[in-house]
């Protein structure tokens, strides 16, 4: 009897803190959504290009979904670094493209001339007027098992709004 009862113990508290780890576990990921796929992915370019028309910036578009392990580690790596924090709310409206095996946007993607070639996550500059001007491969951002900050912020500063603008580029001819 003493043996059923410490056996009765053990499952009840192995039940337990399998309940717990799950709950955590659950928490974690909920806490790492970086995707809404219940979102109208054309809405939000719109509302995203509207926005940065009126800020003079340019829309970015991280294209993923919240099953790839390199789109969170990317969103944990722009939240955790102020230099690139700051640089990205200077110089663009950012947005979440859902794709997923659920609500793929397929129709969205190719408006953006397919991006998905790339792999995941991929990033799709807009201008102002939401003309898709440049596609990022992410590959080109990485570094072993994380992201370069020096490489992210040369892509950050080659297609802001101001390095696109003409006037950066004028010279002036002395006669």
């Amino acid at each position: 009897m003493k043996y059923i009862a410490k056996y009765l113990l053990l499952l009840l508290l192995m039940n337990a803190s399998s309940s717990l780890l799950a709950q955590d576990s659950s928490a974690i990921k909920n806490a790492m959504l970086i995707y809404h796929p219940e979102l109208d992915a054309r809405k939000q370019i719109t509302d995203a290009v509207k926005i940065a028309k009126q800020q003079n910036k340019h829309v970015l578009l991280m294209v993923g979904g919240n099953w790839c392990r390199w789109c969170r580690m990317f969103q944990k790596f722009i939240e955790t670094d102020a230099t690139i924090d700051s640089l990205l709310k200077k110089d663009f409206v950012m947005e979440h493209i859902n794709y997923s095996k659920e609500v793929p946007n397929l129709e969205t993607l190719k408006a953006l001339d397919f991006p998905q070639r790339f792999g995941y996550p991929v990033f799709v500059v807009l201008d102002v007027d939401g003309k898709r001007i440049h596609t990022q491969n992410s590959s080109y951002l990485e570094d072993g098992e994380g992201y370069s900050k020096e490489r992210t912020l040369e892509f950050l500063n080659q297609w802001s709004s101001r390095a696109l603008d003409p006037k950066q580029y004028e010279q002036v001819i002395k006669k």
